[in-house]
């Protein structure tokens, strides 16, 4: 994640865990016009179903005031408020070992031997992540991660949105 991503998260995580939902992601999508803030929620708490648009209207609502009143944002922006969806983000290393055994699509930093792969995720250990790709396991920091995602069919998207 970058800098700005990280100063995102540690801003709004509280807030957004007071209102009973979990940060899955925080992404930063810039463009001509300013760019776009795109957050993804899920319940905190297990079992508790999936999120709606009240869900995603609340938690726009509060971080929003946020974003205003401390303006870690220097341009304009749109502020997106979602459910993580099908192609779930992967940015912490405690979700890249909670979702150990899924395919994910992970893409790192510029500078990396390597930045792109698509494998199973095996799992982490500290701020490390492990992802096996074609019998081989690669490990990286979960900070080199520039972005990832689950890539699961709608049985595996289920599955899991019966766990979260």
């Amino acid at each position: 994640m970058t800098e700005l991503q990280n100063k995102i998260r540690a801003l709004i995580e509280p807030t957004v865990a007071r209102l009973d939902y979990d940060l899955v992601a925080v992404e930063w999508i810039a463009d001509t016009r300013g760019g776009m803030l795109r957050i993804s929620i899920d319940q905190l708490k297990p079992g508790l179903g999936g999120i709606g648009a009240s869900d995603c209207a609340k938690v726009s609502h509060h971080v929003s005031q946020l974003l205003d009143e401390t303006d870690p944002i220097e341009s304009n922006y749109f502020l997106e408020v979602s459910s993580p969806g099908i192609e779930r983000p992967v940015q912490r290393a405690s979700d890249f070992a909670k979702f150990a055994g899924y395919r994910a699509k992970v893409r790192l930093a510029e500078g990396q031997p390597r930045r792109r792969f698509t494998g199973k995720l095996v799992g982490a250990e500290g701020n490390d992540v492990k992802i096996q790709v074609d019998g081989q396991e690669y490990t990286f920091p979960a900070d080199a991660v520039e972005r990832a995602h689950l890539v699961l069919d709608l049985e595996e998207f289920e599955r899991i949105g019966s766990q979260t």
